[in-house]
């Protein structure tokens, strides 16, 4: 059992390898995993039917910047981790939400999604583990 066990998470990546790794990791910390959603409008449909704690977003979905997906999630108050090979250029995507450098580690994912699902705000850096 894992401080993430029982949580729903939406992955949204349209990179299937990456997609299906965050799914291993996710699975492997206990969270019930919701998509992966590989496309914008995919993950608007998986955000309106279920029930999601959080959700680890690709900044670029299929060429298109995920910025409709955030939106969608930060309306009705569901923490972003955001998932980027940018950097800190997607500080200003993020608005403060937590900020995952890919590739990443399982302990980079756990970290990072345990930060989103806290009180404390979240990381504008890139995380290095």
């Amino acid at each position: 059992m894992t401080a993430l066990s029982g949580r729903r998470v939406l992955i949204v990546e349209d990179e299937s390898l990456i997609a299906m790794l965050a799914e291993d990791f996710l699975i492997e910390l206990g969270v019930t995993v919701i998509g992966p959603a590989t496309t914008i409008d995919g993950a608007i449909a998986m955000i309106e039917t279920h029930e999601i704690d959080a959700a680890v977003l690709d900044l670029n979905i299929r060429g298109e910047r995920s910025d409709r997906v955030a939106d969608a999630l930060r309306l009705r108050g569901i923490p972003i981790v955001c998932a980027t090979g940018y950097g800190n250029g997607a500080a200003d995507f993020a608005r403060g939400s937590t900020i995952i450098a890919k590739p990443y580690s399982k302990e980079k994912l756990d970290h990072s999604l345990r930060l989103a699902l806290s009180d404390e705000p979240g990381g504008t850096e890139p995380l290095n583990m």
